[in-house]
């Protein structure tokens, strides 16, 4: 007669079913090469050929030179880049305080349930289809002194043409974060409306109290967006005021277009180029670090 087989352990078996289906849902590591890559050779190769040129001199033929720390001593000793340093700042806290504003009360009136509503976001967000090219090209038309919809040369003023920059950018970049913000709001919990309704709040005091709270992360997020490109804004300067009337909206990419593309003066181009990267990368760490958003915690209910 033989022996009867053992019992199974079947006190093993949850445990060993819960990390084979945790290895099997774990993300293999070769799935991310691809992305890998790409962000490697159309990000960080430009950035190090950057970093490299701006110790040399280069008009674009031959090979460079090397010229150790002179750029970078013209860089810091040059009056223009003062200027376009103010003026890019400038520039960055306007397109900010415009965008963050409008883009923050349509996202959330979006994510309601108005008549009408899906129709009219839908054409707000038509601006977003358009290149920055192509919106700038509408606008300086819209703005011609003879032929535009304004008889009066905006572009010609220092004030006028800075507020035309930072209202065309803002035109075309709203529709954007109006969506970040949409999303974010509609992740808020009704139920946290329907106690400050019984509790007698308004909807003035429920946006207060309730929905910027709730959207602190999604600020955060928008305004990292919006200084980085900010810092990056070029094409609707080029063909909006070419940096005029004078030098008065020479930002800082415009002023490395000009020492790049017609002083011929790459390294000093480049120079210019890698402080953009570091000061943008500076700016978006400091803003991370003082929201707290690295280690933010999901703030809807029971989460």
């Amino acid at each position: 007669m033989s022996a009867p087989a053992p019992a199974k352990d079947r006190t093993a078996e949850p445990g060993a079913r819960r990390a084979a289906g945790s290895a099997a849902g774990r993300p293999h590591a070769a799935w991310a090469l691809p992305g890998v890559l790409f962000f490697a050779f159309f990000a960080v190769v430009p950035m190090g050929l950057a970093l490299y040129l701006s110790f040399t001199s280069w008009d674009g033929l031959g090979d460079p030179r090397p010229v150790g720390l002179d750029n970078w001593r013209k860089l810091l000793a040059d009056e223009r880049m003062v200027q376009s340093l103010w003026l890019t700042v400038l520039l960055t806290a306007a397109s900010w305080v415009f965008q963050t504003v409008v883009a923050l009360l349509l996202g959330v009136w979006a994510a309601g349930r108005q008549r009408n509503r899906a129709v009219l976001s839908a054409i707000f967000f038509i601006p977003l289809l358009l290149s920055s090219t192509a919106v700038a090209l509408l606008f300086y038309a819209l703005l011609d002194p003879n032929f535009g919809i304004i008889q009066e040369n905006i572009l010609g003023s220092s004030n006028g043409a800075f507020l035309a920059i930072v209202f065309v950018g803002g035109w075309q970049f709203i529709p954007f974060h109006t969506l970040i913000y949409q999303g974010g709001a509609r992740q808020i919990p009704e139920v946290l409306y329907q106690a400050a309704a019984i509790d007698g709040a308004g909807r003035h005091r429920q946006f207060l109290s309730i929905t910027l709270p709730q959207l602190r992360h999604t600020i955060t997020t928008s305004t990292v967006l919006m200084v980085v490109g900010s810092l990056t804004y070029f094409e609707t300067v080029l063909i909006l005021t070419k940096g005029g009337p004078g030098t008065d909206t020479a930002i800082l990419p415009y002023l490395m277009y000009e020492a790049g593309f017609k002083s011929y003066d790459f390294g000093y181009a480049s120079a210019i180029a890698t402080f953009l990267v570091v000061t943008a990368t500076g700016l978006s760490l400091i803003l991370v670090r003082l929201t707290g958003f690295g280690g933010m915690r999901s703030t809807r209910e029971g989460m």
